[in-house]
Protein backbone atom coordinates (compact mmCIF):
# COMPACT_ATOMS: atom_id res chain seq x y z
CA UNK A 1 0.00 0.00 0.00
CA UNK A 2 0.75 3.67 -0.71
CA UNK A 3 0.12 5.96 1.83
CA UNK A 4 0.63 9.44 2.26
CA UNK A 5 0.41 10.75 5.91
CA UNK A 6 -0.21 14.96 6.36
CA UNK A 7 1.18 16.12 9.62
CA UNK A 8 3.43 13.13 9.72
CA UNK A 9 6.18 14.51 11.62
CA UNK A 10 3.81 15.49 14.24
CA UNK A 11 3.12 13.21 17.39
CA UNK A 12 0.21 10.63 16.11
CA UNK A 13 1.38 11.61 12.51
CA UNK A 14 5.08 9.94 12.82
CA UNK A 15 3.91 7.15 15.24
CA UNK A 16 1.01 5.92 12.17
CA UNK A 17 4.75 6.32 9.94
CA UNK A 18 6.65 3.87 11.98
CA UNK A 19 3.44 1.86 12.13
CA UNK A 20 3.12 1.42 8.20
CA UNK A 21 6.86 1.05 7.46
CA UNK A 22 7.09 -1.85 9.78
CA UNK A 23 3.91 -3.43 7.90
CA UNK A 24 5.99 -3.32 4.59
CA UNK A 25 3.91 -0.46 3.29
CA UNK A 26 5.20 2.91 1.50
CA UNK A 27 4.83 6.10 3.21
CA UNK A 28 4.88 9.81 2.10
CA UNK A 29 4.97 12.13 4.85
CA UNK A 30 3.54 15.80 3.98
CA UNK A 31 4.67 18.37 6.92
CA UNK A 32 5.84 22.27 7.22
CA UNK A 33 7.23 21.65 10.39
CA UNK A 34 6.04 24.19 12.21
CA UNK A 35 5.02 21.95 14.97
CA UNK A 36 6.41 18.26 13.93
CA UNK A 37 9.76 17.68 14.12
CA UNK A 38 12.07 15.36 11.93
CA UNK A 39 13.17 13.93 15.37
CA UNK A 40 9.87 12.00 15.84
CA UNK A 41 11.33 10.50 12.40
CA UNK A 42 14.56 9.63 13.16
CA UNK A 43 14.44 6.11 13.45
CA UNK A 44 12.61 5.97 10.20
CA UNK A 45 14.70 8.08 8.29
CA UNK A 46 18.17 6.69 9.51
CA UNK A 47 16.76 3.31 7.75
CA UNK A 48 17.61 3.96 4.14
CA UNK A 49 16.41 1.24 3.11
CA UNK A 50 12.37 2.33 4.52
CA UNK A 51 10.32 3.44 1.65
CA UNK A 52 10.02 6.55 3.04
CA UNK A 53 9.75 10.21 1.89
CA UNK A 54 9.24 13.49 3.36
CA UNK A 55 8.04 16.83 1.68
CA UNK A 56 8.65 19.65 3.93
CA UNK A 57 5.30 21.77 2.11
CA UNK A 58 2.27 23.91 4.38
CA UNK A 59 -0.51 21.09 3.24
CA UNK A 60 -2.69 24.59 2.00
CA UNK A 61 -0.18 24.58 -0.37
CA UNK A 62 -0.94 24.31 -3.84
CA UNK A 63 2.18 22.27 -4.15
CA UNK A 64 0.62 19.41 -1.96
CA UNK A 65 -1.41 18.72 -5.19
CA UNK A 66 1.57 18.13 -7.28
CA UNK A 67 3.23 15.59 -4.66
CA UNK A 68 -0.09 13.85 -4.35
CA UNK A 69 -0.22 13.69 -8.63
CA UNK A 70 3.61 12.72 -8.18
CA UNK A 71 3.95 9.88 -5.82
CA UNK A 72 0.00 8.35 -6.81
CA UNK A 73 -0.87 7.43 -2.55
CA UNK A 74 -3.41 5.26 -2.91
CA UNK A 75 -4.99 5.62 0.93
CA UNK A 76 -4.69 9.51 2.51
CA UNK A 77 -5.23 9.75 6.06
CA UNK A 78 -7.46 12.28 7.84
CA UNK A 79 -9.26 12.56 11.30
CA UNK A 80 -12.04 14.19 12.73
CA UNK A 81 -12.49 15.42 16.10
CA UNK A 82 -14.57 14.44 18.69
CA UNK A 83 -15.23 18.58 19.18
CA UNK A 84 -17.83 17.86 15.99
CA UNK A 85 -20.34 16.87 18.66
CA UNK A 86 -19.95 19.92 20.65
CA UNK A 87 -21.35 19.64 24.43
CA UNK A 88 -23.79 16.44 24.39
CA UNK A 89 -25.93 16.13 27.70
CA UNK A 90 -24.82 13.72 30.59
CA UNK A 91 -27.81 10.87 29.38
CA UNK A 92 -26.03 10.77 25.82
CA UNK A 93 -22.61 9.92 27.34
CA UNK A 94 -20.55 8.02 26.00
CA UNK A 95 -21.88 9.83 22.33
CA UNK A 96 -22.87 7.86 19.70
CA UNK A 97 -21.91 8.92 16.24
CA UNK A 98 -25.80 9.65 15.41
CA UNK A 99 -25.50 12.27 18.05
CA UNK A 100 -26.38 15.63 16.45
CA UNK A 101 -23.29 17.22 15.08
CA UNK A 102 -23.19 21.03 16.52
CA UNK A 103 -19.76 21.93 17.55
CA UNK A 104 -19.17 24.76 19.43
CA UNK A 105 -15.60 26.09 18.26
CA UNK A 106 -14.24 26.95 14.71
CA UNK A 107 -11.88 24.38 14.90
CA UNK A 108 -15.19 21.64 15.24
CA UNK A 109 -16.98 22.96 12.86
CA UNK A 110 -13.57 23.07 10.69
CA UNK A 111 -14.11 19.42 11.19
CA UNK A 112 -17.21 18.64 10.12
CA UNK A 113 -17.26 20.97 6.97
CA UNK A 114 -14.34 18.40 5.99
CA UNK A 115 -16.25 15.56 6.46
CA UNK A 116 -19.28 17.01 4.98
CA UNK A 117 -16.54 17.53 1.73
CA UNK A 118 -15.84 13.78 1.89
CA UNK A 119 -19.29 12.83 1.57
CA UNK A 120 -19.36 15.07 -1.45
CA UNK A 121 -16.45 13.90 -3.08
CA UNK A 122 -17.39 10.11 -2.47
CA UNK A 123 -20.67 11.10 -4.52
CA UNK A 124 -18.63 12.78 -7.43
CA UNK A 125 -15.69 11.13 -7.95
CA UNK A 126 -16.22 7.67 -6.39
CA UNK A 127 -13.48 8.60 -3.37
CA UNK A 128 -13.96 6.28 -0.67
CA UNK A 129 -13.10 7.74 2.78
CA UNK A 130 -13.72 6.91 6.58
CA UNK A 131 -13.56 9.63 8.66
CA UNK A 132 -12.55 9.05 12.76
CA UNK A 133 -14.06 10.94 15.71
CA UNK A 134 -10.97 11.40 17.63
CA UNK A 135 -11.07 11.36 21.58
CA UNK A 136 -7.84 12.62 23.67
CA UNK A 137 -4.84 11.06 22.37
CA UNK A 138 -2.11 10.89 24.42
CA UNK A 139 1.22 8.81 24.15
CA UNK A 140 5.15 9.45 23.96
CA UNK A 141 6.16 12.14 21.15
CA UNK A 142 3.06 14.45 22.40
CA UNK A 143 4.56 18.24 23.30
CA UNK A 144 4.42 19.58 26.39
CA UNK A 145 4.32 23.08 25.15
CA UNK A 146 1.94 24.91 22.87
CA UNK A 147 -1.72 22.98 22.28
CA UNK A 148 -0.20 20.06 24.15
CA UNK A 149 -3.03 18.09 25.58
CA UNK A 150 -2.99 17.47 29.37
CA UNK A 151 -0.97 13.96 30.25
CA UNK A 152 1.91 15.68 28.02
CA UNK A 153 1.96 18.29 30.62
CA UNK A 154 1.48 17.22 33.46
CA UNK A 155 4.02 14.05 32.95
CA UNK A 156 6.80 17.43 31.98
CA UNK A 157 5.83 18.93 35.27
CA UNK A 158 5.67 15.86 37.84
CA UNK A 159 9.05 14.83 36.22
CA UNK A 160 10.82 18.30 36.61
CA UNK A 161 9.51 18.45 40.61
CA UNK A 162 6.88 21.24 39.72
CA UNK A 163 3.29 21.78 40.65
CA UNK A 164 0.75 20.96 38.20
CA UNK A 165 -2.20 22.95 37.42
CA UNK A 166 -5.84 21.63 37.64
CA UNK A 167 -8.74 24.36 36.29
CA UNK A 168 -11.89 24.29 38.17
CA UNK A 169 -12.75 21.56 40.60
CA UNK A 170 -11.20 19.14 38.35
CA UNK A 171 -14.40 16.79 38.05
CA UNK A 172 -14.36 17.77 33.79
CA UNK A 173 -13.77 14.23 32.06
CA UNK A 174 -12.48 13.47 28.97
CA UNK A 175 -11.91 9.89 27.30
CA UNK A 176 -8.13 9.34 26.97
CA UNK A 177 -6.64 6.79 24.23
CA UNK A 178 -3.75 5.93 24.04
CA UNK A 179 -1.52 6.40 20.76
CA UNK A 180 -1.12 3.02 19.10
CA UNK A 181 -4.50 2.23 19.62
CA UNK A 182 -5.41 5.59 17.89
CA UNK A 183 -3.29 4.26 14.74
CA UNK A 184 -4.50 0.80 14.72
CA UNK A 185 -7.78 2.53 14.27
CA UNK A 186 -5.99 4.62 10.97
CA UNK A 187 -4.19 1.47 9.68
CA UNK A 188 -7.85 -0.61 9.97
CA UNK A 189 -10.06 2.31 8.39
CA UNK A 190 -7.43 2.12 5.34
CA UNK A 191 -9.99 -0.61 3.70
CA UNK A 192 -12.64 -0.91 5.86
CA UNK A 193 -15.72 1.52 6.96
CA UNK A 194 -16.16 3.05 3.52
CA UNK A 195 -18.41 6.32 3.90
CA UNK A 196 -18.42 6.23 7.77
CA UNK A 197 -17.88 8.15 10.52
CA UNK A 198 -16.22 6.29 13.44
CA UNK A 199 -15.51 7.38 17.32
CA UNK A 200 -12.06 6.56 18.35
CA UNK A 201 -12.44 6.12 21.91
CA UNK A 202 -12.49 3.85 25.06
CA UNK A 203 -16.89 5.25 26.03
CA UNK A 204 -15.06 5.56 29.43
CA UNK A 205 -14.91 9.11 31.06
CA UNK A 206 -12.01 9.93 33.41
CA UNK A 207 -11.98 13.22 35.78
CA UNK A 208 -8.87 15.47 35.72
CA UNK A 209 -8.47 14.70 39.27
CA UNK A 210 -8.03 11.02 38.46
CA UNK A 211 -5.81 11.49 35.70
CA UNK A 212 -3.58 13.31 37.86
CA UNK A 213 -3.90 11.03 40.64
CA UNK A 214 -3.00 8.13 38.21
CA UNK A 215 0.12 10.07 36.72
CA UNK A 216 1.00 11.46 39.73
CA UNK A 217 1.17 7.54 41.38
CA UNK A 218 2.85 6.52 38.48
CA UNK A 219 5.42 9.06 38.90
CA UNK A 220 6.45 8.62 42.98
CA UNK A 221 4.47 12.60 43.24
CA UNK A 222 2.85 12.32 46.99
CA UNK A 223 2.01 16.50 45.95
CA UNK A 224 -1.16 17.27 45.66
CA UNK A 225 -2.64 18.89 42.42
CA UNK A 226 -2.63 22.91 42.86
CA UNK A 227 -6.07 24.47 41.18
CA UNK A 228 -6.96 27.19 39.92
CA UNK A 229 -9.89 29.43 38.43
CA UNK A 230 -12.10 27.29 35.94
CA UNK A 231 -11.21 28.28 32.47
CA UNK A 232 -14.56 29.70 30.75
CA UNK A 233 -16.22 27.80 27.66
CA UNK A 234 -14.43 24.60 28.57
CA UNK A 235 -15.95 21.14 27.68
CA UNK A 236 -17.44 19.51 31.19
CA UNK A 237 -17.71 15.96 29.71
CA UNK A 238 -16.68 14.16 27.52
CA UNK A 239 -16.97 10.21 25.81
CA UNK A 240 -17.27 8.73 22.51
CA UNK A 241 -18.66 5.52 22.13
CA UNK A 242 -16.47 2.58 19.99
CA UNK A 243 -19.34 1.05 19.68
CA UNK A 244 -19.23 1.37 15.42
CA UNK A 245 -15.47 1.07 15.05
CA UNK A 246 -16.16 -2.17 16.79
CA UNK A 247 -17.94 -3.51 14.11
CA UNK A 248 -16.94 -2.08 11.11
CA UNK A 249 -13.48 -1.97 11.74
CA UNK A 250 -12.64 -4.27 14.47
CA UNK A 251 -10.93 -2.17 16.50
CA UNK A 252 -10.96 -1.51 20.20
CA UNK A 253 -8.50 0.25 22.35
CA UNK A 254 -6.42 -2.19 24.85
CA UNK A 255 -4.17 0.28 26.65
CA UNK A 256 -5.15 0.99 30.24
CA UNK A 257 -4.54 4.44 31.32
CA UNK A 258 -2.04 3.10 34.06
CA UNK A 259 -0.26 1.62 31.24
CA UNK A 260 -0.01 4.44 29.05
CA UNK A 261 0.51 7.14 31.33
CA UNK A 262 3.49 5.11 32.72
CA UNK A 263 5.29 4.85 28.84
CA UNK A 264 4.67 8.67 28.60
CA UNK A 265 6.25 8.99 31.77
CA UNK A 266 9.24 6.48 30.75
CA UNK A 267 9.31 8.35 26.85
CA UNK A 268 9.57 12.25 29.26
CA UNK A 269 12.67 10.54 31.39
CA UNK A 270 14.44 9.69 27.63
Amino acid sequence: MKALVTGGAGFIGSTLVDRLLAEGHSVDVVDDLSRGSLANLAEARSDRSAPLKVHQVDIRDPAVVEVIGRRQPEVVFASSGGTIYGEPAPADLPVKESHPQQPLSPYGVAKRVVTDYLHVYRQLHSIEFTSLAMANIYGPRQDPHGEAGVVAIFAGLLLAGKPCTVFGDGKQTRDFVYVDDAVDAFVRAADRGSGLLCNIGTGVETSVNELYDTMATAAGVSAPAVHAAARPGELERSALDPGRAALHLGWEPWTDLTTGVTEVLRWFQG
